[in-house]
């Protein structure tokens, strides 16, 4: 991501914060009838006691430099969450756009065997993109990881848009989670600038899936570990998970994902890997 890109980004991420609150969550008085919702720009800039002129430049994508105390107040004043609110930072202040070095995302031999050891819970983990670079048999079994079809196989946000071996999963609830994907996957992206894989990857999701052209225009973050899974597999039926993703000490550029089923999950799970991963050679089924 260029500095022009950030510009335009940071401008976009400002312009949708202001439209989303609204002058009573502000502590302002609602006033005449407004033509669009949410706060005017003089409003944001009163609120965050800097020049409107300043402000303007900021969602116009012009070249200004905010300083952190002004980026400190545009969070209050916009009443950012923290994710928001260190994306805010990411966006605006220079980082150095070399950050493209992989070598981070190398999984050590105790981390391969903590995601064996998880065994019969499906586990994997992901690199800095969201690539899946290992797993155990239990995530194979559930996820169908090796079937995941196009130029981005290994990518999880690209096999949530993409994938089409799995009956859909009820739509409303499909909606939440894929858009809590997007906004975590977005504050990941603000980590690197200047990582062409990740703006390769980017422009083929918004290529190839409406949905997540939709959501990625949201501009939404979040930094959400874990969460609640519900998915149809195509021998077990209804399986539902809690969802936790861990960051290995010292390297942010991995995360372990394990999915700990509910108890009629676990029964159907453990049932099907007949004590152990030599079971999922030959899934129920096939």
């Amino acid at each position: 991501m260029d500095t022009n890109e950030r510009q335009r980004e940071l401008a976009s991420f400002l312009r949708t914060r202001r439209e989303r609150l609204t002058p009573a969550e502000a502590g302002l008085p609602a006033g005449a009838r407004r033509r669009t919702s949410g706060l005017r720009r003089e409003e944001v800039a009163q609120l965050a006691n800097i020049g409107m002129s300043w402000y303007t430049a900021l969602e116009q994508a012009r070249n200004v430099r905010p300083s952190e105390q002004v980026l400190e107040s545009l969070a209050l004043a916009l009443r950012l969450t923290p994710d928001e609110r260190r994306h805010l930072f990411l966006l605006a202040l220079q980082h150095d756009p070399a950050q493209t070095d992989r070598s981070s995302e190398a999984v050590t031999p105790p981390m391969e065997q903590m995601v064996q050891a998880l065994d019969p819970n499906p586990a994997y983990i992901m690199g800095r993109r969201w690539d899946v670079l290992t797993l155990n048999h239990a995530a194979e079994f559930v996820l169908d990881f090796s079937t995941w079809p196009g130029p981005h196989h290994r990518n999880f946000v690209w096999r949530l848009f993409s994938y089409r071996g799995t009956p859909q999963r009820d739509w409303e609830y499909w909606q939440v989670f894929a858009r809590t994907i997007v906004a975590q996957f977005r504050a990941d992206s603000a980590h690197y600038p200047g990582d062409l894989t990740f703006e390769e990857l980017i422009a083929d999701l918004q290529r190839s899936s409406a949905d997540f052209r939709y959501f990625w225009s949201q501009y939404d973050v979040r930094d959400t570990p874990a969460w609640h899974v519900k998915m149809t597999h195509r021998t077990l039926g209804r399986l539902e998970f809690e969802h936790l993703a861990l960051q290995p000490i010292g390297n942010h550029d991995l995360r372990l994902v394990t999915y700990l089923p509910d108890a009629p999950t676990a029964v159907k799970l453990y049932a099907a890997l007949g004590g152990g991963a030599s079971a999922l050679a030959t899934p129920a089924g096939h």
